[in-house]
């Protein structure tokens, strides 16, 4: 029987990792945002404002990790992609000419004590093979609000699932990206099982995967034993174990509703999934979990399988 991060020893943070205040292009002071996202409920909060690393102190309630958002050109010479640098321990600065390419600002980001994530990559109109391959890098936004909300382009399981399909272990976070608080916020998180809360800890438990991405339903209980995966979680209308582009499997609520290799193991009062067994088709190399609800929110996990 493999543990996996439900079933480690520490604290649980609810961690917004993509937001912006007014020193870039937010509309909260940095003091304002750190306050709004301390009465949504979070444990900790990364402060992302473009090309600057916004230190705002913590408070009794929600741990405030210093970040920034750095443009990276694309191969095209023409185009940007965006790199999130968690935690990053000195302040950007902004090239004299154009942008350097995505190794060079991930190498960057690495050196300077943050993990590097890509941002938005379907609103980037990103390929996978543009990052697939680069040395350091923690991983992508899976889901991005903001970018959902503005033009639809805010999923990127698709990118994920082909990195992971060509070998590379990357990870995957839930992000708000806000720029206008009570619109496009307290809408995506990371939980981080975390040794203790604090920024150390925090950046540990994203960079070696110890998290899940959630927009809204919780994941209470997951065990991987073989090929199979037993997960409990709250009411879900599907559970999906995505074992590439086109393998995996599946349970679906309802009665006589589509079940692919796994089983409904229990339900609340609604029919809704609580608790579900999924088996990964034989040869995959890895797998993940999706979560959805009533509503169509998602949770996701990283990859069960090394």
């Amino acid at each position: 029987m493999r543990t996996h991060v439900f079933l480690q020893k520490g604290t649980w943070l609810k961690c917004a990792l993509h937001a912006h205040t007014t020193n870039s292009d937010g509309e909260l002071a940095p003091a304002e945002l750190v306050r709004h996202y301390e009465e949504a409920g979070f444990d900790a909060l990364v402060i992302t404002d473009h090309w600057i690393r916004t230190v705002e102190p913590s408070t009794e309630r929600l741990l405030v990790v210093p970040g920034t958002e750095l443009d990276a050109l694309r191969r095209d010479g023409k185009t940007y992609a965006h790199v999130l640098a968690l935690g990053i321990e000195a302040d950007p600065e902004p090239p004299a000419a154009d942008f350097p390419g995505l190794e060079e600002t991930v190498a960057w980001v690495r050196a300077n004590g943050g993990v590097p994530f890509v941002a938005h990559t379907y609103w980037s109109g990103l390929r996978t093979d543009e990052f697939e391959g680069i040395e350091g890098l923690a991983g992508i936004e899976v889901f991005n609000v903001g970018c959902e909300l503005e033009v639809g382009r805010g999923h990127a399981g698709l990118h994920w699932d082909e990195a992971l399909e060509a070998g590379r272990d990357l990870l995957a976070i839930a992000t708000d990206d806000s720029h206008h608080p009570g619109k496009d916020s307290a809408q995506a998180w990371v939980w981080a099982r975390c040794a203790e809360k604090s920024g150390e800890a925090l950046l540990a438990a994203l960079d070696s995967g110890s998290f899940y991405s959630s927009s809204g339903p919780e994941i209470e209980a997951l065990e991987t034993d073989g090929d199979e995966v037993r997960i409990r979680c709250s009411p879900a209308r599907s559970i999906t174990l995505l074992t590439g582009r086109t393998k995996g499997a599946r349970v679906n609520a309802g009665d006589g509703a589509y079940i692919y290799s796994g089983e409904v193991l229990a339900t609340d009062g609604n029919g809704l999934i609580t608790e579900a067994r999924l088996t990964r088709p034989r040869g995959t190399p890895h797998g993940r979990l999706e979560v959805e609800d009533d509503a169509g929110r998602r949770a996701w996990t990283n990859p069960l399988w090394p």
